[in-house]
């Protein structure tokens, strides 16, 4: 590490440095960042593409008494560096080390965690306007990118905040440069001019002198927003009640520094909400980033000076790639399949499904609440939707499934890939959750795969139902079961047994089927594979239970309204009395780590299971020698 970057502690040192030093320092950072993530994983293309924005906002504004709210937060590894988290960079996303994505209780820094999209505005107008009540001059800073603002979220914000006091910025970082025409010296120039106190009060003193001409001051006002739509994509922004200042090059520090200390000087001056347009390249500086920015946008560990090098080993099969042939096979098979997913296009796998099937594939953009109405509309038409989407994403739309799918009944197929622990992203994409607010909803109906074989048998038989259904499957690869490939399904709504024992029935649901058949080895127990969640294999289960003394479900889900749940309430409904054992993950917010880790230390591994259950039957021992006695 070169002796700049030592230098920095916190962004009080950073503001003392000559403006000549912090293009040394963006340097050292960008290179910084490059060798952290080469040695832990994460995501690079964006990090590399908010260096020199990064040290700008810090250089500027007063944090943390000002606030920089991130979105998404997967771009704030310069900001960690830069506030006192630079040595810690070598535990980034690994268990007990510092999480990928802004967090509260990490640094003071942090002003909101975020991991999910689309969610800074609201958060920084909150704190702007919290400000503004308690008297205070802190500013608030929303840093979005350009795929979060295709979220309605953001606009539900801009149109609040464009009416709201309040020392608010918003900064649109466009790394995609889709709409915005190319930088250079004459953008600068007129970024700097537009964000001054002359442009500001020429402004403010030609509405006045026109207030009293009507048709004077409305030539005036068209003037303005058609000359600066020359430039710039202006008229949008402040037609919601924001001054629109840009696109600046994200990367030109004397740029930068100069229009963020003109906005912070309208802020002082009561000017209003402010936008700040800067554009931005992924990869920046570090050339096979700017060639394949996608590549390099999570990369696991690699050499700096190779690059991503594929392995000599062929991989195995991902549940992602074993859904995304069963959505081509389908396809093919039927032409009512159309896919849907929101901007998730390579995580889903639906990469070769675009290229064979365009007319049938929609990314809806980071609108999932849009996404699920739409399938819905698609449905009532007849086409046979399916929308691929994060567990952890769903969540966002839970409206839209109750409301206008579920309560409507319709045919669509909702793979939900990331079920369960997601490992280095930690509690922000887990999908911890779907099960229980999933299988609450009436005509709603969950299938839980084993394996890769059986995600794609299941995934056919949800197609064939004239009902929502939802098909979990975690993140990376099972245990290699081989995929047929033909395209038969699974019978709707039933299990199978999978080993005899006695004395103990394990009831697995999902991926978990594999340790809890390891566990039941040592256990002599009956091991059941369920599949379904939803509708539950109630015979099936019923004469488990009456041939077995205890229960034991096994899910990858949290224990709190999930299928073990489902278990014990069917258990209820039929009178039948059983000592029922719920294992899952617990009532908190599971770390990032190495998934198997986490899975351990939650007790869900076979060694886990087995100890669980034997201090049970323990436990029921001890119980039935004290009544005994």
């Amino acid at each position: 590490m070169s002796q700049l970057l030592r230098t920095i502690e916190s962004p009080a040192d950073l503001r003392r440095l000559t403006r000549q030093q912090l293009h040394q320092l963006a340097h050292e950072l960008r290179e910084h960042v490059l060798h952290s993530v080469a040695s832990t994983g994460g995501h690079l293309s964006s990090n590399l593409g908010t260096v020199e924005l990064t040290i700008a906002l810090h250089r500027v504004f007063n944090t943390p008494d000002d606030r920089l709210v991130w979105d998404v937060g997967h771009q704030t590894y310069p900001h960690k560096i830069l506030t006192g988290r630079r040595d810690r960079m070598s535990g980034l996303r690994q268990f007990g080390g510092i999480s990928g994505f802004p967090r509260r209780i990490e640094s003071e820094y942090d002003t909101f965690g975020t991991a999910h999209s689309s969610t800074s505005i609201s958060a920084a107008l909150g704190m702007a306007l919290a400000s503004h009540i308690q008297g205070s001059k802190r500013t608030a800073v929303a840093i979005i990118g350009d795929g979060a603002m295709t979220a309605g979220m953001a606009f539900e914000a801009l149109n609040n905040a464009g009416v709201s006091e309040g020392r608010l910025l918003v900064v649109l970082n466009d790394n995609d440069m889709s709409i915005s025409p190319p930088v250079g010296a004459l953008n600068r120039y007129l970024a700097q001019l537009m964000s001054g106190r002359f442009y500001a009060a020429a402004k403010s003193v030609g509405k006045q002198v026109l207030k009293n001409a009507p048709p004077l001051f409305e030539l005036a006002k068209r003037f303005e927003e058609h000359a600066k739509g020359m430039v710039v994509p202006a008229t949008l922004f402040e037609k919601f009640g924001f001054n629109y200042i840009g696109p600046i090059d994200g990367h030109d520090l004397d740029s930068l520094i100069p229009t963020l200390e003109n906005i912070q000087q309208l802020l002082d001056e009561g000017a209003g909400p402010q936008f700040l347009h800067v554009v931005t390249k992924k990869g920046q500086g570090y050339k096979l980033a700017e060639a394949d920015p996608v590549a390099y946008h999570g990369p696991g560990k690699f050499d700096p000076a190779v690059g991503l090098v594929k392995p000599s080993a062929a991989p195995k099969t991902t549940f992602t790639q074993v859904f995304g042939q069963w959505l081509c096979d389908m396809a093919q098979a039927d032409e009512r399949l159309v896919g849907i997913t929101p901007a998730m296009r390579e995580g889903s796998g639906m990469v070769e499904f675009e290229r064979r099937f365009p007319a049938r594939y929609f990314d809806v953009g980071i609108a999932e609440q849009h996404a699920v109405t739409f399938a819905a509309g698609l449905a009532c038409e007849g086409l046979k939707p399916v929308v691929a989407i994060y567990s952890t994403f769903l969540q966002r739309a839970y409206d839209q499934l109750i409301h206008d799918v579920a309560l409507q009944n319709l045919p669509v197929v909702f793979a939900l890939d990331r079920a369960g622990l997601v490992g280095a992203d930690g509690a922000t994409h887990a999908g911890a959750y779907d099960i229980a607010f999933v299988r609450c909803i009436p005509n709603m109906a969950i299938a839980t795969p084993a394996d890769e074989a059986e995600t794609r048998q299941l995934l056919s038989t949800a197609f064939a139902q004239a009902q929502p259904v939802t098909v979990r499957y975690p993140r990376g690869s099972g245990v290699g079961a081989p995929v047929p490939s033909d395209l038969n399904g699974l019978p709707f709504g039933r299990g199978e047994r999978r080993r005899q024992g006695q004395g103990v029935a394990i009831l697995a649901f999902g991926s978990l089927l594999y340790p809890a058949l390891q566990a039941a080895e040592a256990l002599d127990a009956t091991v059941v594979n369920m599949r379904w969640v939803k509708p539950l294999d109630v015979n099936l289960l019923l004469a488990i239970a009456q041939a077995h003394e205890l229960i034991v479900t096994v899910e990858e889900g949290c224990r709190m309204g999930g299928a073990g749940s489902a278990v014990i309430e069917a258990l209820q409904d039929a009178g039948l009395q059983r000592s029922v054992l719920v294992l899952g993950l617990d009532d908190t917010f599971t770390e990032h780590g190495d998934p198997a880790q986490l899975l351990a230390l939650q007790g869900l591994n076979a060694a886990g299971i087995e100890s669980a259950v034997r201090e049970r039957l323990a436990s029921a021992t001890l119980v039935k020698n004290f009544q005994a006695n």
